[in-house]
């Protein structure tokens, strides 16, 4: 337009532009109103543009022109302005700046005055190319925009607008437009007080708002149509992220609610560490009203404060954020100290600040740190100790937590100085209880600050800490041992000593920390090496430390204090660590006996132990105490003999002590301290010893106790001295203890011989001489020793047999060693195996060679050899190969004769002894013999002896003999020679593969227990069944006597077993010596062991476990190396005939397989699925268990192989191909539940993961998984449909819930995604095996699923499916026809539907012939065409509307079907296709007429029925449209009415009284005659005999009488009718008899329906001819009112009667000639009325009163009326005292008051 403008003007002068400026000016002043739009339409765009040159004289003639069409269009907004024209003209490239400003302008005022419609298809071409634009035109179009958008999509945007939105593709233009977007949503109205809005500036303000305020509403609908618009823009979510956030906030609720929806709709997974969007958002939240170089008006003032949430939210989750230095540090101290901040901003800062700390860069961090950790203090300056405030609490809380963080992260801050430490102490202990778990955790990130502190600070915080660790505070306590065993390392003095302290805390936590500090936590039990790696301080050091905190140690005391000068656990706690520090010192050489500082150093510690002897210390501190001062003792024995020599009696008071420990330490440092004494000294401390434990026999057992222990120590030590006691002297001790054994209990006995047994070590046993001569020592003893150690009291008979074993080291006499080894073997069936070992340990002192020493024993805290050496635990080269011995004084070949006696006990009578027992002692004293002796030349030479008898015994039951002749099998393999070694390694890899050789026979006696009691269950009788005679006894009592072989078959088995976990014991400790020797035997070994390693029992897992970690270095790399031979043994084993070899192999596959690549188990996939299918289906539990997780694993696998994601495609199709046809034929077809479950699981997560790769196994799949639908369904549900009837449930409901559940199932959810992977190639061999399934196919489930199948695979495949449509329309048709459920038939129909859309033409048509056909079949068929018809309507509607002329009538005509559940199928068809039935019926009439005819000329008479019913409905809708095809459908009816009657060919009269209704104008008009034929058929129909048939006769005459209002009608339907009347009234008043009476209800007369045609008739009729029938009028009407006649027949007659007088008074207003009604009227007043009142007085009913009043009222206005007019003369009223009396007793007010009427009637017409 613009540019025809100027072609216009091209070539012509200013002049003649103004001239015809001026003819326009012209033609716009004589312009009148309804041409004006046009003429502005074309004026408007030449005008402006000429604007364009510049010439003043046409400027000043277009502004003038411009100023008068102001003036015209200001005040009608109904004038439009030429919009698109306007716009083209702004925006052409050449377009002056004046035209433009003139067009934006006149552009404003245009878009208020265009159609909604037209408004939304400009708008969003206004946005496109804004960037190019002046920014004060960017305001305008934006607002104008806005305003378009409020208007029109506040609500909705249609998808046309939407798409034109999205054209605005120019990321500048789209900025700009969000930028205006988010103005927007931020503008709120201003307040009085001036000023821009939160998140505005004053020109952003400005801008949005433009000349005129935007008011709540207007702001309202913008704002939500502007974000409708993002909506659809698809914008990215970083962009409009801020959006949302602001519409989140606004004051409207609707805006919140979308903000809100949009918020996680399209900006849930925003980047927020987006550095352009957290800009932007720091932006919103600070503002920029501080910054000096924005201008006043630009300056944006911050966010409201519910924004400013909304933003630290985000904030709090984004790194970016807390990088963004200066706007974090600005954000925060907003929150903190800014104005309007909140409680809620303040919490939220703190935590930013927490979250700036953890995620801040270290540079950043540097800047910002100081300045922030300043606010955070002086914001907790600001609060209380303890706030009530949730808000409150929450903000101190991350107020603390951000210092924790920033001390982790800037420790520099706060080393310097204390202050930090001391104020989070302070709060620690000020804090309310919920804050000061964070205090807490803060005051322990603060130590790691003060690690590098200077040591000034480092003291400060040393008196800290031990000011605060006795504090009230658990909080403060725990802080600071933390600090202590953090902050400083552990050979810091004080730091140690507080963990001291804190040792005796009443809470666990710190007690458990601060001994975790000292080195004395839960573990304990170090080796002295692992003490030394660990740092300690001196022990010099240590113990000034604690003597500077308490002086008063140093304070030396003879006698024992009473009070403690620290708490027991804290002396206990020092002890120990001061020991550790000791331990340390000596074994370092760094602390020389002769060193002064070290010796004072050991003063002070003995002065502190004795300070702990206190008596208000615990048991433990003073058994600890006198271990400490044996543990000094034992390295420094005469420094401590020296030292307590001279407190002999403060040692003597300690063996009265309650404490075993304690007295047992003091009776040995009594015997170290008698070393110090002068011999004549020790002499009378024995003496003194003797003589008190002879008179304390009644003392306190603890007397006694610390007595004889400390006489045996003191003559020990006193034995080993030179010189030594005297003979004399020692025969008095050796009496004092042989009577205390002899005559005290056995707890004394055995302390004494404890005693003699520390003599023995030391010196030969003199012959004791007794009044009848000398005897040995154990001759004496031996008879009480016996009864003793055949007692119960275990420890009292260690300490005997140990003492056996002490006594005769040094002894040569044989009688002690025979008496001795005696009482030793007679414990050979003890079944306690502390008395065991401890005979094993005696047995080895007599043997000879113990690795222990005469001064080990007496002077350190030695108890046995089991417990020194922990020889089963121990490292078996560590163990025996010490240079010390305790010698053999005596005659050496008496030993030799022991060490003859012990062997042969142990291999001719022990270790192959039949009694478990007996085996089991054996084995532990070889054991002993041989690792305590094991160096000793003569067990050299027994070692290949004991090597067979450790491989026989490894087979044992009994679990102890088993693991020690494993035990014993490492130490002959570690003492043995080189052949040994490889000997011993063959039996042992034969043993654990099953091939070794036979094992030495031991022969079965009666007693010998073959299996463990209970194993193998009892007897017949219920007894026990263990033993081989009990087996021999049953055997024979079933009579099976072969029996017994069996049994020692399964004997052997469990030995066999119990041989390889016995072997793995022994096994596991040669393979770290054995090495390379092994590995030839790994292919063997590997397999089993791997196996193994699952075994049902704990035991034997355990054991190959030990050997698999000293065999294997590399598991990952044996198992890799090994796998086919591992998985090929597994897979044997899992069909082996032993449950446990079945399970274990299971388990193991289970681990092995996971995590493999396909390469690794593609050929033994296959075979694993067998084998835990087979597992699953197990007789035994356990193993169907083991079985289970076999599946799962596998499942796994076999998932992950088929996953293409995860697998390349290649292996993924082969591991379809093992898997897949397995599952479908041996998984899914199981009879078993579990596979079959566990199958259909696999196989749809397959379908899942496998994508392309399942393609050439869908056509299996896709079938398997359809049979399987109804196949493994619940049976449950089969036999409830079948009964279904019987309970009352409707089968169709039954059959769409076993749909339901089925299409909820696994199957169908794989069938779904066998849908996705379809192509062309598999469709191929899919479609045939789909038509075979439905042809074949049984079962509902399989049916409607294979329908659906098809269904949804046409709808994936689209045009791919038109090779087969022909085919599978055909067969799908016949399905649908024959198919008898109704859900099958449903889905069927459905499939076909889907199918027509790929159909050719002629098959559709054919199809939809076919269809139509269906309606006239039976009832099936029928519901197969609705069906049919319903999906082609849903599924395929362009095709189904084009066939309407075909299928409408059909729809139509068939909604009259009898069957109810047919009609409603075609009733909902039509309700949902046809949305106008008038119109629908119009169109379709000639053909819907021609089905009708065809129907009512049917011989179906079901037809007929269901064509008039048609009729009916047509006429109903269409009236007079029916009239155009009257004369057909009147003559079909007519030819049906007459002849015979049929069920249901009533409807056929309601048809033609329908017909009439309609079409009585046309038919009148087409043929007058027709009238009368109609009526002559109609009145001959009333005179049949069938009831029902006869009644619709009536009420068809009825209709006719109403429709053509024919007057002659009158005189031939009246006298028929009064014929009917008479023959009525004859039948009621003859006595009829019962046969009578039943035909007369057969054929009775419709009275009441005879009388409605009467009242027709008199509508119609002429006044006259009512006049000449009145006689037959009154006698009709009178006889009907007799009493026997029913009342609803009477209240026809009172209808009919109102008529009769309506007509008359008609006749009086109408008639201009007289009539004489007189006649009529005195007879209505004297025959009727009367009539009426009786029927009032005996019908109680109020209906009839009502209708009788109304009657009764009519009658007596036509009297008056005719009265009053001349006609009829007054008489005498003759009903007039009856009718008062009715009215008088009448309750039904309505009745009443017609009643009343009446009589004033009467009264006006007798005065």
């Amino acid at each position: 337009m613009a540019t025809s403008s100027e072609s216009k003007f091209s070539g012509k002068s200013d002049d003649e532009i103004v001239e015809m400026l001026d003819r326009m000016l012209t033609r716009l002043a004589l312009c009148d109103d309804p041409n004006l739009q046009n003429l502005l339409a074309k004026l408007l765009p030449v005008t402006i543009s000429s604007l364009s040159r510049p010439s003043s004289a046409v400027r000043n003639k277009v502004l003038e022109i411009l100023g008068h069409v102001n003036k015209i269009v200001k005040h009608q907004q109904q004038i439009g302005l030429p919009l698109e024209e306007l716009w083209q003209l702004y925006m052409e490239n050449n377009a002056a700046l004046m035209v433009r400003n003139f067009c934006i302008v006149y552009v404003e005022m245009a878009v208020d005055r265009v159609s909604k419609e037209k408004k939304e298809d400009m708008a969003p071409a206004m946005i496109v190319n804004i960037s190019k634009l002046p920014p004060q035109h960017q305001d305008i179009i934006l607002r104008i925009v806005l305003n378009v958008i409020g208007e029109c999509h506040s609500s909705q945007i249609s998808d046309e607008i939407a798409a034109k939105y999205r054209l605005i593709s120019g990321s500048q233009d789209m900025e700009i437009f969000v930028e205006f977007c988010l103005h927007m949503l931020l503008y709120q109205p201003p307040s009085s007080s001036g000023g821009s809005p939160p998140g505005l500036s004053v020109s952003q303000s400005n801008r949005v708002m433009g000349k005129t305020p935007l008011n709540h509403e207007m702001l309202l609908i913008r704002k939500l149509g502007l974000l409708n618009v993002l909506d659809i823009l698809d914008l990215p979510a970083e962009l409009v992220y801020p959006l949302y956030v602001a519409a989140c906030t606004d004051r409207h609720d609707p805006v919140i609610k979308r903000g809100e929806e949009l918020l996680k709709k399209k900006a849930s997974g925003v980047d927020l560490d987006d550095a352009k969007m957290i800009n932007r958002l720091f932006l919103l939240f600070n503002g920029t009203v501080g910054a000096e170089h924005v201008a006043p008006d630009s300056r944006v003032s911050p966010g409201n404060p519910a924004l400013r949430v909304r933003l630290m939210l985000a904030f709090c989750r984004s790194v970016t954020a807390a990088n963004s230095f200066p706007s974090t540090l600005q954000c925060i101290f907003g929150c903190i100290y800014g104005n309007g901040t909140t409680s809620r901003l303040k919490q939220l800062g703190m935590e930013f600040t927490v979250w700036v700390f953890k995620h801040a860069k270290i540079d950043q961090l540097k800047l910002m740190g100081p300045v922030i950790l300043s606010g955070v203090l002086k914001s907790l300056d600001g609060y209380t100790g303890s706030e009530s405030d949730s808000i409150a609490r929450e903000t101190k809380t991350f107020a603390f937590q951000a210092i924790g963080l920033l001390a982790k992260r800037l420790p520099q801050l706060f080393r310097d100085k204390i202050d930090m430490a001391v104020r989070l102490f302070n709060a620690l202990k000020l804090e309310s209880p919920s804050i000061r778990l964070i205090v807490q955790e803060a005051t322990n990130s603060l130590a790691i600050a003060y690690k590098d502190a200077p040591i000034t600070v480092l003291n400060d915080l040393e008196s800290l800490l031990l000011e605060h660790s006795q504090v009230e505070q658990g909080e403060v306590r725990f802080c600071a041992v933390r600090w202590a065993t953090t902050l400083f390392d552990s050979q810091h003095c004080p730091s140690r000593f507080i963990c001291m302290l804190c040792a005796a805390d009443t809470k666990l936590d710190i007690r458990e920390m601060a001994l975790e500090g000292l080195f004395l936590g839960k573990d304990q039990g170090r080796f002295t090496s692992e003490i030394i790696n660990l740092k300690y301080p001196k022990l010099k050091d240590m113990l000034n430390y604690i003597v500077g905190q308490q002086p008063q140690l140093l304070e030396s005391i003879e006698i024992r204090e009473e009070r403690l000068l620290f708490p027991s656990q804290t002396y206990v706690a020092a002890i120990r660590f001061l020991l550790q520090c000791f331990e340390v010192d000596v074994e370092q050489k760094t602390a020389p006996e002769r060193n002064p500082e070290f010796v004072s150093s050991l003063g002070n510690m003995c002065l502190l132990l004795e300070h702990a002897m206190a008596y208000e210390g615990s048991v433990d501190l003073h058994a600890t105490a006198s271990k400490a001062l044996i543990k000094i003792g034992s390295h420094f024995p005469e420094m401590l003999a020296s030292r307590y020599a001279v407190r002999v009696p403060w040692l003597k008071k300690l063996l009265a002590h309650v404490d075993l420990d304690t007295r047992e330490c003091a009776a040995r440092l009594l015997g170290i301290a008698s070393c110090g004494l002068p011999i004549s000294a020790a002499s009378d401390l024995i003496n003194e010893l003797i003589s008190s434990i002879k008179e304390s026999a009644k003392s306190r057992f603890e007397i006694q106790h610390g007595m004889i222990c400390a006489l045996g120590y003191v003559t020990a030590n006193c034995l080993l001295r030179t010189p030594t006691i005297t003979d004399v002297l020692l025969q008095n001790i050796l009496e004092c203890l042989i009577d205390v054994v002899n005559s005290d209990t056995a707890t004394l006995a055995s302390v004494a011989m404890q005693g003699l047994g520390y003599v023995g070590l030391c010196s030969p046993f003199p012959k004791l001489i007794h009044e009848s001569g000398t005897d040995d020592v154990l001759t004496l003893l031996h008879e009480k020793l016996s009864k003793i150690l055949s007692g119960n009291d275990i420890k009292s008979n260690q300490r005997i047999i140990l003492s056996l074993g002490h006594m005769c080291v040094k002894e040569s006499s044989s009688t002690i060693i025979n008496d001795a080894l005696d009482l030793i073997f007679n414990l050979c069936r003890s079944k306690v195996e502390d008395i065991l070992f401890a005979c094993g340990e005696a047995l080895s002192f007599l043997w000879g060679g113990v690795p222990v020493t005469t001064d080990t024993i007496l002077k350190t805290d030695y108890s046995s050899l089991s417990m020194t050496s922990n020889y089963l635990m121990a490292d078996i080269s560590s163990v025996g190969m010490t240079s010390r011995f305790i010698g053999i004084d005596g005659n050496e070949e008496y030993h030799v004769t022991a060490r003859d006696m012990i062997a042969k006990k142990l291999f001719d009578g022990l270790l192959y002894s039949t009694k478990k027992e007996e085996r089991c002692s054996g084995t532990v004293w070889l054991v002993s013999l041989t690792m305590y002796c094991g160096r000793h030349p003569s067990i050299q030479k027994l070692l290949p002896d004991i090597q067979e008898a450790f491989s026989h015994l490894i087979g044992e039951q009994n679990e102890l003999t088993q693991e020690l002749a494993s035990q014993g099998l490492s130490i002959v393999y570690e003492l043995g020679d080189a052949s040994m070694k490889k000997n011993l390694v063959n039996a042992l890899v034969g043993t654990l593969t099953g091939s070794g050789k036979r094992k030495r026979a031991v022969k079965l006696a009666e007693d010998t227990e073959v299996f463990q009691e209970g194993s193998i269950g009892g007897n017949l009788s219920g007894g026990k069944l263990s033993t081989y005679k009990e087996l021999c006894n049953l055997a024979n009592e079933m009579g099976q006597p072969d029996l017994v072989y069996k049994f020692m078959d399964l004997a052997n088995h469990q030995a066999s077993l119990n041989s390889k976990r016995g072997a793995a014991f022994g096994f596991s400790k040669i393979a770290k010596l054995a090495g390379d020797a092994l590995q030839p035997y790994l292919r063997q070994l590997v397999p089993r062991l791997v196996r193994y390693q699952y075994d049902p029992d704990k035991n034997v897992q355990d054991a190959m476990a030990h050997i698999w970690k000293s065999l294997v270095a590399d598991s990952k790399k044996t198992i890799d190396e090994y796998l086919d031979l591992i998985i090929e043994d597994l897979l044997v084993q899992c069909g082996s005939r032993l449950w446990r070899s079945r399970e274990s192999s299971c388990l193991a596959l289970a681990d092995l397989i996971q995590g493999r690549k396909f390469d690794q188990v593609s050929k033994h996939l296959k075979n694993i699925w067998t084998a835990a299918f087979r597992a699953m289906d197990d007789i035994k539990e356990t193993v169907r268990t083991s079985g289970e997780r076999l599946s799962r694993a596998v499942t796994s696998l076999t998932l992950r192989l088929c996953d293409i994601s995860l697998t390349e495609i290649s292996d993924a199709r082969k591991t379809m191909d093992i898997v897949l046809p397995l599952l479908l034929t041996d998984g899914i077809m199981s009879k078993v539940d579990d596979i079959r479950k566990a199958s259909i699981t696999v196989v749809t997560k397959l379908a899942k993961g496998a994508g392309v790769a399942i393609r050439p196994h869908l056509s299996e799949l896709v079938v398997c998984m359809l049979e399987s639908l109804s196949s493994l369904e619940d049976q449950g549900l089969n036999y409830v449909e079948r009964h279904a009837e019987n309970a009352g449930i409707q089968t169709e409901k039954l059959e769409n819930l076993r749909i339901s559940i089925a299409k909820g199932s696994a199957l169908w959810e794989t069938l779904d995604l066998c849908i996705e992977a379809v192509d062309d190639q598999s469709l191929e061999q899919l479609i045939p095996r789909l038509s075979q399934l439905v042809r074949s196919g049984v079962g509902l489930n399989t049916r409607v699923g294979v329908a659906s199948f098809i269904s949804l695979l046409v709808q994936k495949v689209g045009d791919s499916i038109k090779p087969f449509t022909s085919m599978l329309v055909r067969l799908l048709f016949v399905v649908v026809k024959e198919e008898r459920s109704a859900a099958s038939k449903r889905a069927f129909a459905n499939a076909c539907a889907f199918l027509i859309k790929y159909a050719a033409p002629s098959q559709v048509h054919m199809l939809i012939e076919e269809t139509a056909a269906l309606h006239n079949g039976d009832r099936n068929s029928q519901i197969a065409c609705a069906f049919l018809l319903k999906s082609y309507a849903s599924t395929s509607s362009d095709i189904f509307t084009s066939y309407y002329a075909a299928v409408v009538p059909i729809i139509f005509l068939s909604r009259f079907e009898d069957d109810s559940n047919v009609s409603r199928l075609y009733e909902e068809l039509w309700e949902e296709n046809m949305t106008s039935e008038r119109l629908t019926l119009q169109l379709y009439i000639g053909e819907i007429v021609t089905l009708i005819t065809e129907g009512i000329a049917s011989s179906s008479w079901a037809s007929k029925k269901k064509a008039a019913k048609a009729i009916v409905k047509l006429c109903e809708v269409l009236e007079e449209s029916v009239s155009s095809y009257h004369q057909v459908l009147l003559t079909s009816l007519l030819k049906e009415v007459p002849g015979r009657i049929w069920e249901g060919k009533e409807d056929i009269l309601e048809a033609l009284s329908s017909l009439c209704t309609s079409c009585h104008a046309a038919i009148s008009a087409a043929d007058p005659t027709v009238e009368n034929a109609i009526l002559s058929v109609v009145t001959s129909a009333c005179n049949k005999k069938v009831n029902k048939f006869r009644d619709a006769a009536f009420r068809c005459l009825d209709k006719v009488l109403k429709a053509f209002k024919n007057p002659d009608f009158f005189g031939v339907v009246f006298p028929i009718l009064f014929e009917m009347c008479n023959v009525a009234f004859a039948s009621i008043s003859r006595p009829l008899n019962d046969t009578d009476k039943e035909e007369t209800e057969d054929t009775s007369i419709p009275h009441n329906k005879i009388v409605d045609c009467i009242t027709s008739c008199v509508v119609l009729a002429r006044l006259n001819d009512i006049l000449m029938s009145q006689k037959d009028l009154v006698h009709v009407y009178s006889n009907s009112l007799a009493p026997a006649i029913p009342w609803t027949v009477k209240i026809s007659v009172f209808t009919s009667l109102k008529e009769v007088c309506s007509r008359l008074n008609e006749g009086l207003r109408e008639s201009n000639q007289e009539v004489d009604v007189s006649t009529l009227i005195t007879e209505f007043l004297y025959s009727l009325c009367p009539k009426v009142i009786d029927c009032i007085s005996i019908i109680k009913i109020a209906q009839v009163h009502i209708a009788a009043s109304e009657c009764l009222e009519e009658i007596m206005k036509l009297y008056r009326a005719f009265t009053q007019a001349g006609r009829v003369a007054p008489v005498q009223v003759p009903f007039k005292t009856e009718l008062l009396h009715q009215w008088e007793i009448e309750k039904n007010e309505h009745a009443k008051s017609l009643m009343k009427n009446c009589i004033d009637i009467i009264d006006t017409l007798q005065h």
